[in-house]
């Protein structure tokens, strides 16, 4: 089998090599199977994926190994469309005979949904890529480097953190995932790609004689880069470990905040989550059309605002994209045959465009009616939906440094770290708190104060930003685990973000709040 080869290439002169041990499989002759019996039996559409899922994960307590799981989930599915209706079939042998099964099982699916169908299934047009194929970046496979290895590591760092008195527990996690996916449908498209992603995190807590506990946790992100990232391309890990103790024992000294109106910097590390939850999910166009709404929600942002909507201030700009790299959500194609993108979502704090797949492109004729590439599965055994891209606040070209952000405040609030965050169902009214709160007092940090969170509705806060940090602020962070459909899919996401200046956020005393 021959492929060409897209993208790729930032840590070496070119692309990491796709395993030859899944581009071995059957591929083109489970695809040729699975395609002509669709055909035969009169589906309209008709895509074939082979996956090979690896996911990795190891916890320690205290510096000792408290779990470790590593699974592997591959398989074969079968997605069509037969007389306007979806059909879908899924199974975990990989043979042209079981290929050409699943096509018969899904369009048979199809027939006995088409009565209670009312809303005929019509794709978007894609292009036809023929064969080709594509990989994320990275230099060292995280499941090639031993398992004692990895473990070594964050025992290490454990031992350092509870060398000191402050610190009573750590907790130290490290995750991997190794996608391998092959795609192949009735417009000729054949497509082989692969990803790997990895997330390291270490928690120090101190637990006072009362068993009131304070935590302090690393802001590493999680990168679609390689165990080269952990192991310190491209992070500085001993010198984040070294502040934390120093971090966590002003945390538990500190007062708890006064309640009331803040100036806030917020730091990309807490202002990437605050994105992800009121600007990523409320531009699904699925949830905004209502898709969504027995599980994960709507939007508060409709179809009917697009490009009148003030989502916030003029200095607002956010694209969604598929293929910034090391992004969670960066591929070459998505789970639908559809190229890696970038378009934007918000434009001078104004509403422009939604996050499409090939159906809702199709339904309501946003994007130019062409999908933007926001189909994922998270398995050979679910059927795509429409899922987050990466979601980014652009940096002003020439903007300031965070510590300029901090000098323009007079009495505010800089935010470092996600903790918790509670946002409605419409992505709306919405609070968040943080690792760390410092008081900023006539432009200069004086200190941490605990038990704060700050809340307001999406289109009040994001109107509050006056000003956005320079690209030396920016910072890719994000999740493995963003939740959505039913049965429930998880889909990884990246958000970039500078540091930001909002004025007069409400800050809420959460003790006052829980009524202590």
């Amino acid at each position: 089998m021959g492929f060409s080869f897209v993208g790729g290439g930032q840590y070496g002169l070119t692309m990491p090599s796709i395993d030859p041990a899944f581009i071995a499989l059957p591929l083109s002759a489970i695809a040729d199977a699975a395609l002509d019996h669709a055909r035969e039996l009169g589906a309209e559409h008709a895509d074939v994926r082979v996956e090979r899922v690896r996911g990795q994960q190891i916890n320690l307590r205290d510096a000792e190994l408290d779990g470790n799981t590593d699974a592997l989930d591959s398989g074969l599915c079968v997605r069509v469309v037969h007389d306007g209706t979806w059909g879908f079939a899924a199974g975990v042998v990989l043979t042209p005979q079981a290929a050409r099964e699943l096509a018969a099982e899904a369009v048979e699916v199809a027939k006995v949904c088409r009565p209670v169908n009312a809303e005929p299934v019509v794709l978007a047009d894609v292009p036809t890529y023929g064969e080709a194929s594509w990989s994320s970046d990275f230099a060292i496979n995280p499941f090639d480097v031993p398992d004692a290895e990895k473990v070594d590591l964050l025992a290490g760092w454990s031992r350092d953190l509870l060398a000191h008195a402050v610190v009573d527990h750590v907790d130290a996690s490290f995750m991997a995932v190794w996608e391998l996916k092959y795609f192949a449908s009735l417009t000729g498209t054949r497509l082989t790609q692969q990803r790997v992603r990895v997330s390291a995190e270490v928690t120090a807590i101190a637990v006072a004689e009362t068993g009131a506990f304070e935590s302090m946790r690393t802001n590493a992100p999680p990168v679609g880069r390689g165990w080269e990232f952990v192991s310190g391309d491209g992070w500085d890990w001993d010198g984040e470990l070294a502040l934390l103790p120093d971090l966590l024992a002003e945390k538990v000294a500190a007062p708890s905040v006064e309640a009331g109106r803040y100036d806030l910097v917020i730091d990309p590390t807490n202002l990437y989550l605050t994105i992800h939850e009121s600007i990523g999910h409320a531009t699904e166009l699925d949830r905004a059309l209502g898709y969504e709404a027995a599980y994960a929600g709507t939007s508060f942002a409709t179809p009917d605002k697009l490009g009148s909507l003030v989502y916030g201030s003029p200095v607002m700009n956010v694209v969604g994209d598929r293929d910034t790299p090391d992004g969670l959500a960066t591929v070459g194609w998505d789970d639908e045959g559809v190229a890696a993108q970038h378009w934007d979502l918000i434009r001078d704090g104004i509403l422009v465009g939604y996050q499409l797949d090939r159906r809702t492109a199709a339904l309501t004729g946003f994007g130019g009616g062409r999908s933007n590439g926001c189909a994922f599965a998270d398995s050979p055994g679910h059927v795509p939906i429409q899922r987050m891209s990466n979601v980014s606040l652009r940096p002003a070209p020439d903007g300031p440094s965070t510590e300029e952000l901090i000098a323009r405040v007079s009495r505010g609030l800089y935010l470092v770290g996600d903790n918790s965050w509670s946002i409605d169902q419409e992505r709306y009214n919405f609070q968040f708190t943080a690792q760390r709160a410092y008081l900023i007092v006539d432009g200069r940090l004086a200190g941490q104060v605990k038990d704060f969170a700050y809340q307001a509705t999406t289109t009040e806060f994001w109107g509050s930003m006056e000003a956005v940090g320079g690209p030396q602020t920016y910072l890719l962070h994000g999740t493995f685990f963003c939740g959505k459909g039913q049965p429930g899919q998880v889909a990884p996401v990246s958000h970039g973000c500078p540091s930001a200046l909002f004025r007069g956020v409400n800050i809420l005393n959460t003790v006052s709040e829980a009524g202590a």
